[in-house]
């Protein structure tokens, strides 16, 4: 279908549709917002807001939430229930209850928190309350013009692409998205269709969180944080309420417009700025930045007079480090060290030091969760850890995703256990360096928006991958992700080792218009490896041209 034909299609839709849709006057802006439908795929929803079938928008939510209620009907019999949560990004709140409209609509009950929550107390939720699914409404670290829609199975574990192909089948199937069903709100609620979550729910998940707690022996660090304008205020306050904890004002209140920040995500330097100041001032250990949907925590500490910001691999290390050193007597056979392909290999070693299995999936914390799910059915294994490298970290079952919240806690107890022992997590990872080698590790993240972006996101991959061993000198080995490996997935990944054990791969983001290359290697002193991670750097921006 034309673009033009469908643009004139949504100025039917709704009045304020309409109004938007005429303001626009860019020719390419409209191409972008109407020559394609915004994809569910195996990570849900996630685009700019706006009106337009290539947009989030409340038709984009309804018709993505009637395909996961004609799947649910499809597998489970009886009643049914769903728990939803959602961020503190615009049209959040609207989204949610857009969501329990349509569920209601279906027949299936939808249980709201009343309030902004992280994700993984939706993950909590979902089991807690005996649901079928769950949904949240966040765009995570995305910048602002964004928002999502992530699907959670029973267990309380993002869809994986078994289960998200069922749903994609059932979302692709409507097409016309005026038609789809929804339930008065006013209506749903009276009807006990839609009901808000109790707050003992959040209480539970902290009891949870609180039972992976190591070390009490001492609280004497300082802590800053901020909750980046997102859903970690409250429960991460909540869990470190035994230290001394500031939080940054700036930041403190949600902000669906994060006016503070270029954007929210603890993974950039600049996210942390307003902390980091505060820490100066307060003359903190330790700063802690947790993302909108409090799943993904960023770190800095005080060395030396100064502040370091640390990796998620060197964060991950540290704490499967921390974790093991506890729990070393009570391990028994299975423990096993959950970690994604593009981690680097330090928390995976350490994991083998103590005895642990180690397990490696693709990448997306949803895998992760997945493997917990299987160890408990199976019995033969039991999670111990898991993390990756883009900040994400869960300690315990109480959530099958990354948890901000638990990883916070042991983060600040393992800060002041080092502390009392007269270190710094820099002297900790140092340490760590001595023992098993340095590990310097990277990522690229090159934009290419829009429907020209996607294609040229397609012929470098497609490149790389007919070039195979030849696209650099030196590889020893190509891993192709898209034909299969092992038990894993397909998923449009290409990993090349080279001689030296260094690598990189590359991959499309599941979740922005990006190309994403990591890089990892390991040496024996830091020069060498910041020497090789130059070259391997200026070796791929060769062939990309960018």
């Amino acid at each position: 279908m034309d673009y033009s034909k469908r643009y004139n299609e949504w100025l039917l839709f709704d009045d304020a549709t309409k109004q938007e849709l005429l303001k626009i006057t860019d020719e390419k802006e409209l191409e972008d917002r109407f020559y394609k439908d915004l994809e569910f795929g195996t990570g849900g929803l996630r685009g700019i807001m706006g009106a337009g079938p290539n947009r989030m928008n409340q038709y984009t939510v309804a018709k993505a939430t009637f395909g996961l209620a004609e799947y649910l009907s499809d597998r489970f019999e009886g009643e049914k229930h769903v728990a939803i949560a959602y961020d503190s990004r615009r049209n959040s709140r609207a989204f949610a209850e857009c969501t329990a409209q349509v569920l209601a609509a279906k027949g299936i009950i939808a249980h709201l928190f009343r309030d902004i929550t992280p994700t993984p107390v939706l993950s909590f939720a979902v089991r807690y309350l005996h649901c079928c699914a769950g949904v949240v409404i966040t765009a995570s670290h995305n910048p602002k013009e964004y928002n999502g829609y992530k699907v959670y199975d029973e267990h309380g574990c993002q869809l994986v692409p078994a289960l998200a192909n069922k749903v994609i089948a059932r979302v692709n199937a409507v097409t016309d998205l005026r038609a789809v069903p929804r339930l008065d709100f006013e209506v749903a609620k009276s009807s006990g269709l839609v009901r808000f979550i109790s707050p003992d729910v959040l209480d539970a998940f902290l009891a949870a969180v609180k039972t992976q707690s190591l070390y009490a022996e001492s609280r004497d660090i300082k802590v800053v944080y901020t909750p980046l304008h997102g859903t970690g205020n409250i429960p991460v306050r909540r869990i470190l309420a035994d230290y001394d904890v500031s939080v940054v004002p700036e930041q403190e209140k949600p902000d669906g417009d994060f006016s503070t920040v270029r954007s929210p995500n603890p993974e950039e330097r600049d996210a942390l700025t307003l902390a980091l100041e505060q820490a100066r001032r307060e003359k903190a250990d330790l700063v802690l930045g947790t993302d909108p949907d409090c799943d993904r925590v960023g770190i800095a500490v005080r060395h030396n007079g100064d502040y370091v910001q640390l990796t998620g691999n060197q964060v991950g290390a540290l704490l499967a480090d921390f974790i093991l050193r506890f729990k070393k007597d009570s391990l028994h056979d299975g423990a096993t060290l959950v970690k994604t392909i593009v981690t680097n290999d330090l928390g995976a070693n350490i994991g083998r030091k103590y005895g642990l299995q180690i397990v490696e999936t693709l990448t997306g914390f949803k895998y992760i969760g997945e493997q917990i799910t299987k160890f408990e059915q199976s019995g033969d294994r039991y999670f111990v850890f898991g993390y990756e490298e883009s900040y994400g970290y869960l300690a315990g079952t109480h959530a099958r995703d990354k948890d901000a919240v638990v990883a916070s806690m042991l983060i600040c107890e393992m800060t002041a256990f080092h502390k009392a022992n007269g270190r710094t997590l820099v002297d900790a990872l140092q340490a760590l360096f001595d023992a098993y080698g340095y590990y310097l590790d990277a990522l690229d993240s090159i934009t290419l928006k829009g429907k020209y972006g996607a294609v040229r996101i397609r012929s470098i991959m497609q490149a790389f991958r007919e070039a195979g061993s030849a696209a650099f000198d030196g590889v020893r080995e190509v891993l192709d992700y898209s034909t299969g490996i092992g038990d894993l997935p397909k998923e449009n990944v290409l990993k090349f080792y080279f001689e030296d054990d260094s690598w990189l791969a590359v991959r499309p983001s599941g979740t922005e218009p990006k190309l994403k290359i990591y890089y990892s290697v390991r040496a024996s002193e830091k020069d060498a490896a910041q020497e090789r991670l130059d070259a391997l750097r200026r070796m791929i921006h060769e062939e990309i041209g960018e």
